[in-house]
């Protein structure tokens, strides 16, 4: 985009998690692929600081006011929490945008629509701000998962960010740092079914966050020397006592989903 243009059309892609389904919010790692399915998002700018969003594909406008901290209206308000994001971090906007979205990811059907969505927006705002900033992939992927998931105490972890963000296939470890590698296997055709049933992500992730966290944060407070990163399959045996039926099928399903992935 040069200065005269003022306009910009940016994508992202969905994800599939090959290895490690909900293990990266344990900050266990992953192994994801991009899809080829994407968030489209056209911006132009506007003389004023008002920003007009249109997403023709769910039937629904979305419009606020750039301030310097604006107020959210609703749960997961990502489009607004993307530009709270960026300004404290010192990015600038003199002026709105009229956009335009278009997907053809399946929606709360798993393959991260929402996170392509985020990491889109945040591209195209970095690009268009005063900075005109153009953003390394990972720090794209940053910026998406602090609007999406830590504004909003939500209990995803950074997979869905850094699969759309960087593209093509990962291993993305989040403990004790971020740290994502691209794999140069070269991925044959996956079919993607779409059952038309949407998934509660959020309840989904909470209950399973919640009950791991909960069963490891007892055993450290018996035992201080676990962790989840390092416990081997032949250990577990030991904490058996300190765990009913389903918390120990739990534990153990983790670790091997955690072998499994390394």
């Amino acid at each position: 985009m040069n200065s005269a243009e003022r306009s910009l059309t940016v994508s992202a892609p969905g994800r599939i998690c090959l290895f490690g389904e909900h293990q990266d919010y344990l900050h266990l790692p992953i192994i994801a692929a991009a899809i080829s399915r994407r968030i489209c998002i056209n911006g132009s700018e506007r003389v004023d600081t008002k920003v007009n969003i249109d997403l023709p594909d769910i039937r629904k406008r979305e419009s606020f006011e750039i301030s310097e901290e604006i107020p959210y209206v609703r749960e997961r308000d990502y489009f607004r929490s993307v530009v709270n994001v960026l300004q404290r971090k010192g990015v600038r906007f003199s002026r709105g945008f009229d956009c335009v979205v278009h997907g053809d990811i399946p929606i709360n059907a798993g393959t991260a629509s929402s996170s392509a969505l985020v990491v889109g927006w945040t591209h195209l705002l970095s690009r268009m701000s005063n900075q005109r900033k153009i953003l390394h992939a990972e720090e794209v992927a940053q910026i998406a998962y602090e609007a999406e998931v830590l504004e909003f105490s939500e209990p995803g972890g950074m997979m869905d960010q850094f699969s759309s963000s960087v593209g093509g296939l990962i291993w993305l470890e989040s403990f004790p740092q971020p740290k994502v590698s691209s794999l140069p296997a070269r991925l044959k055709s996956f079919v993607l079914g779409n059952s038309h049933h949407p998934k509660d992500t959020k309840f989904i992730l909470a209950n399973v966050k919640d009950k791991v966290l909960a069963l490891v944060k007892s055993l450290k407070d018996k035992h201080p020397e676990f962790s989840l990163q390092t416990v081997l399959n032949d250990e577990l045996p030991s904490y058996r006592r300190d765990l009913d039926d389903a918390q120990f099928n739990l534990l153990a399903g983790t670790v091997v989903n955690r072998d499994i992935t390394f």
